[in-house]
């Protein structure tokens, strides 16, 4: 994992079309905002792991006769 820090208003980029950049700090939160192509998903964590287990779900139901 590469850790980096920032202050305020700095960037991160992540290849050629995904840019970070921290937009926020107040007390121990930090708001980021991300730009990123139209066909990149970009979700919270808690966020992506219920569509992978709603996913899971659907496909083991698909599979059932």
């Amino acid at each position: 994992m590469l850790v980096l820090s920032r202050k305020k208003d700095e960037k991160i980029i992540i290849g050629d079309s995904i840019t970070l950049m921290v937009i926020e700090i107040k007390n121990d939160k930090v708001r980021l905002g991300i730009e990123a192509p139209k066909d990149v998903t970009v979700h919270r964590e808690e966020v992506y792991d219920a569509i992978k287990e709603q996913n899971a779900q659907h496909n083991t139901n698909c599979e059932t006769p």
